[in-house]
């Protein structure tokens, strides 16, 4: 904290953020910057469907300290935007020895429940990656969304995604039956949940 207070001291930066701290260390370092008089703007957490740690008390921390949150692998590293449901493409995150992306995240279950996850995408008018990060928008807690694409239509579906941040009750309980918390699908969980 005390060298991202020197870079604000210095000039080099406005604010500062943080990445991956679990809820307690998040309250402790907003304490700490605090009492420096250094703004605390932006915490930036691993979140997703299949990854809601971030639901155990961080967001409520970022609530209470005035940090907002900017989303990473909202996507699950590609498992949300639907390009797994048929198979491992060539040249994807899983296909390469060493990805990210754990092949154990690719089970007939968890394929199974991405089809219904289209399903439902679908019946609200968005692509799967698309209902993806409408569902991390829908908290009004959530900030912004960190999103990678490889073209430039990739981009624009992901920014269309904000059209549609609203989810009924059905379909909320809809998708936390089809898509659970998986520590497969994130190498950050661990360090994420330190203190």
């Amino acid at each position: 904290m005390g060298a991202l207070h020197t870079a604000v001291q210095q000039g080099k930066a406005l604010y500062v953020g943080i990445s991956s701290y679990g809820p307690e260390r998040t309250r402790k370092a907003a304490a700490i910057l605090r009492d420096l008089r250094t703004p605390l703007l932006i915490h930036q957490p691993s979140y997703s469907m299949l990854n809601r740690w971030a639901e155990h008390g961080l967001i409520d921390v970022l609530d209470e300290v005035g940090a907002g949150c900017i989303a990473f692998t909202a996507l699950a590293q590609g498992l949300l935007t639907g390009k797994y449901i048929d198979a491992v493409p060539t040249g994807s995150r899983a296909s390469r020895a060493g990805s990210t992306l754990s092949r154990k995240a690719l089970t007939q279950d968890r394929i199974n429940a991405l089809r219904q996850l289209t399903d439902i995408a679908a019946r609200r008018g968005q692509s799967l990656a698309q209902m993806a990060l409408s569902w991390v928008l829908r908290d009004p807690r959530v900030t912004s969304v960190v999103v990678g694409a490889s073209s430039g239509r990739q981009l624009e579906e992901n920014v269309a995604a904000v059209e549609q941040t609203e989810f009924s009750n059905d379909e909320l309980s809809a998708i936390d039956t089809l898509a659970t918390d998986d520590p497969a699908v994130d190498l950050w969980r661990e360090q994420s949940k330190i203190g």
